[in-house]
């Protein structure tokens, strides 16, 4: 899968624990409230953000294993963690965190999920989650994941996954041109086949609802404001660097676009929190 660097995803962190649909998460944790731990299997870990953000919703006992193609990132997660913790410790190669009443056990696997899915699936975890992950997968990965939660009778609470909105302010006569680029360059392969991108959300609503799950959906878009500018300058730069590589767009246009950009007054980008579980 194409990787991120811890900057980019410690720059997004406040963002998205902020976006984060809280109806979705709060249903997310009734359905575990009456058990006294969960067990939880996070895709796409990275730095363990999701971890972070979600914690407090489940039960006073957890186990997370963290799932990265990327030992780097599980390097920096193991630090991130630990810092953030009031209390951590490690047990072998296990972290033993207390946080805000939560004691949280943690182990960090470096895993390919397109070659060894179904084989991590089935570790029988209570939970599996993912954040910012499946719309850099493909429509034939997320049928095969779904029906490999299907199979095992596990749910899914899934947070920001683009759903191709975007809106910038002030308005650029390129908005159009460039997010139709930037659907385009989504689509690219990311190591799971062609990307699914902005149809990733409605992809996985329909698998599950063709497997039998129940599920919700909330809106969790970024609101990039003044209290952001930096990652709204990051993110200007990130997209006009994808849609310069389709060549759909004039290189000086996009260079004005991202000018403007830069100085922009806000940007919302659309993402969906999903819950889903077996009926």
């Amino acid at each position: 899968m194409a990787g991120f660097s811890q900057e980019w995803l410690a720059l997004r962190e406040p963002a998205d624990h902020a976006a984060r649909n809280p109806q979705v998460l709060a249903a997310v944790g009734a359905y575990f409230a009456e058990k006294p731990s969960v067990s939880v299997l996070d895709f796409g870990s990275g730095t363990g953000s999701n971890l972070r953000a979600s914690h407090a919703a489940l039960p006073d006992r957890q186990h997370w294993t963290l799932i990265d193609h990327d030992a780097g990132l599980l390097s920096v997660a193991r630090d991130r963690l630990m810092g953030w913790a009031d209390e951590a410790r490690e047990q072998g190669e296990e972290l033993v965190l207390a946080k805000g009443g939560k004691t949280i056990t943690v182990d960090m696997r470096q895993v390919d999920l397109d070659k060894d899915l179904e084989w991590v699936l089935g570790w029988q975890p209570d939970l599996v989650t993912a954040a910012a992950l499946f719309d850099l997968t493909s429509k034939r990965w997320i049928e095969r994941f779904v029906a490999a939660l299907a199979s095992q009778h596990l749910p899914l609470y899934s947070v920001l996954t683009c759903d191709g909105r975007e809106e910038w302010q002030p308005a650029h006569p390129a908005d159009a041109g460039v997010s139709i680029a930037f659907a385009e360059h989504q689509r690219g392969d990311k190591g799971f086949g062609p990307a699914a991108g902005p149809d990733a959300c409605e992809l996985m609503a329909e698998a599950f609802r063709k497997s039998g799950f129940a599920i919700s959906t909330g809106d969790s878009s970024w609101v990039l404001d003044e209290r952001h500018p930096e990652l709204r300058a990051a993110l200007a730069e990130s997209t006009a660097s994808a849609v310069g590589e389709t060549g759909r767009i004039e290189p000086a246009a996009l260079a004005e676009w991202l000018t403007a950009r830069r100085a922009a007054q806000s940007a919302r980008i659309g993402h969906q929190d999903l819950w889903a579980r077996p009926v």
